[in-house]
């Protein structure tokens, strides 16, 4: 496909609108001065929000044109746009909490990375696919019987499809992560 442009279903990506965006990044309990990462930011709408929950925020970003809106729209403010592959992302070095709508084409990708021994996260709310929070919670995807031990893993609230711009051909819902005590 290489010089072909793909579209959003290709690469798995649905905006969520600006109203759920508010509903996820409220129940994530997000506190000022929180490092967030907001994992395929698109156009920013839970960036947006984490913003006014006073977080300082990472808005990762692989689309060119979506990521220099990204930096126009928020300059000035807590937020750090990198233009990166969510699936290759180089995670921080200090405690951080996700509240993203990653791709879906890279969440496998994306749960290794958070969930691998030695990540600094603390807290996640990503919105999946319904299929993949169910594996997770239900503690039957790769390596659960590690990364149990240090993770709480459940469901979180279920989105309909109409939360999305355009609608996914499959359900959702968030995947909420917390680090064990």
């Amino acid at each position: 496909m290489s010089g072909q442009r793909r579209s959003r279903r290709t690469w798995g990506w649905h905006r969520l609108t600006d109203e759920w965006a508010a509903r996820i990044v409220a129940d994530a309990e997000v506190r000022p001065g929180e490092l967030v990462l907001d994992i395929g930011a698109g156009d920013g709408a839970i960036t947006a929000q984490l913003l006014e929950h006073g977080a300082r925020v990472l808005a990762v970003e692989l689309h060119p044109r979506r990521a220099a809106e990204l930096r126009w729209r928020f300059a000035g403010t807590a937020t750090t746009v990198i233009q990166q592959d969510a699936a290759d992302l180089r995670l921080p070095r200090r405690p951080f909490r996700v509240v993203a709508n990653p791709p879906f084409r890279v969440s496998s990708a994306i749960m290794r990375r958070l969930l691998a021994p030695g990540s600094r996260l603390v807290a996640a709310d990503l919105v999946l696919q319904r299929a993949v929070v169910a594996k997770y919670a239900d503690g039957l995807a790769p390596a659960a019987v590690r990364w149990l031990r240090t993770w709480d893993v459940r469901r979180g609230r279920a989105l309909p499809r109409r939360a999305f711009v355009p609608p996914p051909g499959v359900d959702c819902a968030v995947l909420v992560v917390r680090r064990r005590p």
